[in-house]
């Protein structure tokens, strides 16, 4: 492309910015409504406040409300380390769960332009990015079982007949009511993750005996778990509790 396409394309982006960016006037401020898109495609949209020629920028806590909703806590301290980088990426800070940046008439675009940026952010790396979402499900079942008094250690390697270690994300030990239990935490359950733990269980429960209770804590929060899934975990015996009902299995565990 010579310089006269490479500047087209440039006046073209921008045209396109002008013609999608939308404002209307509030008390005190004004609603911006940005070309941009969150994860449920609807356009981000920032609130301007002047104040002695000064201008706050805020997303009035959409972003953390969003995810909150969706029934991620951001409040944990790996996820607020997550959140901290990303504000502080972009210069963006946080009071009450409100992301804001402060401005003035001269800087108004770049911060404008950051603040957008660090929305889109966090939305995507607590939302979007799988391995980083299989942890922070797996530190809600850490919590669940604390709240609950249950006892377990986390994350524990175990041999099995075929001579492969296989990791178990909790092992609740042998007590007077109720034998040693496996407890897996699913984030995402479907044919490979769930076939990935019945292998697993398959070949570790000769060597941990036969009267080893397994269960498989299944995240429910975002999709429905199909009826297939549910069916081939039970074919081999493993007792499946599901977040949304997570305290029906309490009783099984805390023993």
């Amino acid at each position: 492309m010579n310089r006269e396409e490479c500047e087209q394309v440039e006046e073209t982006y921008l045209d396109w910015l002008r013609q999608e960016f939308s404002t209307e006037r509030l008390e005190g401020g004004c609603e911006i409504t940005t070309p941009f898109l969150d994860r449920h495609n609807d356009h981000l949209q920032v609130y301007t406040i002047k104040n002695n020629g000064a201008i706050l920028l805020s997303d009035d806590g959409y972003i953390l409300a969003d995810l909150r909703a969706s029934g991620l806590d951001p409040n944990t301290p790996k996820r607020q380390s997550v959140l901290e980088a990303a504000l502080n990426g972009f210069g963006v800070r946080m009071n009450q769960d409100k992301l804001l940046v402060d401005a003035s008439p001269h800087n108004l675009g770049k911060k404008l332009h950051c603040l957008m940026q660090a929305m889109l952010a966090i939305n995507d790396m607590f939302i979007m990015a799988q391995p980083r979402v299989n942890t922070f499900f797996w530190e809600d079942v850490c919590a669940f079982l604390d709240d609950n008094d249950i006892r377990y250690s986390p994350r524990v390697k175990i041999a099995g007949k075929s001579g492969f270690d296989h990791a178990i994300d909790f092992l609740i030990p042998k007590s007077k009511e109720r034998p040693e239990r496996f407890l897996q935490a699913i984030n995402a359950p479907n044919k490979n993750t769930i076939g990935s733990y019945l292998f697993a269980l398959d070949d570790t429960r000769h060597a941990r005996g036969d009267n080893a209770e397994a269960y498989a804590l299944l995240n429910d929060r975002e999709k429905d778990v199909g009826g297939d899934i549910l069916e081939a975990l039970e074919a081999y015996k493993v007792n499946v509790a599901l977040w949304s009902k997570r305290d029906d299995v309490v009783t099984k565990l805390v023993a």
